[in-house]
């Protein structure tokens, strides 16, 4: 990856990051454990983003 970002790529890099990121734990007590996976979890080596 470049090293140089334009600002709006880091702006889709910065929000697909804190989209993987797991359920916390204040919902899964909330929900009684029936939330307890994010299902858009994405590991970073074997899944592409397409950001542009």
């Amino acid at each position: 990856m470049a090293a140089r970002k334009s600002s709006a790529r880091k702006i889709r890099l910065i929000k697909k990051q804190k989209q993987t990121s797991p359920v916390p734990a204040w919902v899964i007590l909330k929900t009684r454990r029936s939330v307890r996976t994010n299902p858009k979890r994405r590991a970073w080596r074997q899944t592409d983003v397409e950001v542009g």
